[in-house]
């Protein structure tokens, strides 16, 4: 664990540096009450750091830490403290992963677009899920996945990333949510750009429209039934595969497919902490000189 503190110290200093005026001299955002001493910025790198180890359990993680390495980490919190901190530091992190990957990515005009399932829980467990019961807003549903031919029971990740695979912006919604209504925030964050999509994005009101608001182009694959078919573009052969690997890394270093929340706020939580640590995990890539894509490699 000893390498873990140490990569925990320099993600805080990159967390401390792309924070900037978002929190006051002591790593906090300003509010009323009591100082923490272990401010906010450090809440956020140890959740990035966790989820950059491939460590998603709350109970695995202090559990090594208090035994291997007890003074390592000064004024460490306890681990229910660090769980209700992190989905009250959730926003703020956010606005630090955005400000990385803007780091990383300067000027892009080719975006690719797509949506990931993500299951709260097996199918046959869903009655006995009580998962956003007491906010019927926020609560998961049952979605279908065309891609994997899979019904289930939870939420979509809907993802724009660039074609050198740092995700740009997110949003995660009920599974029942078609795909094209995430392009509706997408208009107002882009212009003058060529934005690649699947079949699912497929709504000639909805090209045009985003054409006409905000000169963007996007590009979605005919159908073989449809009138006056072409082939897709040689730039959409080549890049739109990117979003896919992006989520197979999600999947595999990650672990996003495994869930351990039990409210929609600690599951927008964990999933924000996975997606801030892939794009921590690019920039280490960037800075060393490494190819941004081998993720796994970044913390070695």
């Amino acid at each position: 664990m000893y390498n873990f503190v140490a990569k925990f110290g320099k993600i805080l200093e990159i967390c401390k540096q792309f924070a900037g005026n978002l929190v006051n001299s002591n790593g906090n955002v300003t509010r009323c009450g009591v100082v923490p001493k272990f401010s906010d910025l450090e809440v956020i790198a140890l959740s990035i750091t966790a989820e950059a180890f491939s460590i998603d359990s709350e109970n695995y993680l202090f559990n090594r830490l208090n035994k291997e390495c007890p003074n390592a980490i000064p004024n460490l919190i306890t681990r229910r403290q660090f769980n209700q901190r992190r989905k009250k530091t959730r926003i703020l992190g956010e606005e630090i992963r955005k400000a990385i990957a803007g780091k990383i990515d300067v000027g892009e005009s080719m975006f690719c677009i797509d949506s990931k399932p993500l299951k709260v829980c097996q199918n046959a467990r869903v009655n006995r899920c009580s998962m956003g019961k007491a906010d019927i807003k926020q609560a998961p549903a049952w979605g279908y996945c065309a891609s994997q031919n899979m019904r289930y029971y939870g939420y979509k990740l809907h993802a724009l990333c660039g074609i050198t695979g740092v995700i740009h912006s997110y949003d995660m919604t009920a599974a029942n949510v078609h795909d094209i209504r995430y392009l509706k925030n997408v208009k107002w964050e882009y212009h003058d750009c060529t934005i690649l999509g699947d079949k699912g994005y497929l709504s000639a009101s909805v090209q045009q429209d985003l054409f006409e608001t905000a000169n963007i182009t996007l590009e979605v694959p005919y159908r073989l039934n449809q009138k006056n078919r072409k082939e897709p573009s040689i730039a959409y052969k080549r890049f739109r595969k990117r979003i896919e690997t992006v989520f197979s890394q999600l999947n595999d270093h990650l672990m996003m497919i495994r869930n351990y929340a039990k409210q929609p706020e600690g599951f927008l939580a964990r999933m924000a902490a996975k997606v801030a640590a892939f794009t921590m995990l690019q920039y280490f890539n960037l800075i060393n000189q490494k190819p941004i894509g081998q993720v796994k490699y970044a913390l070695f």
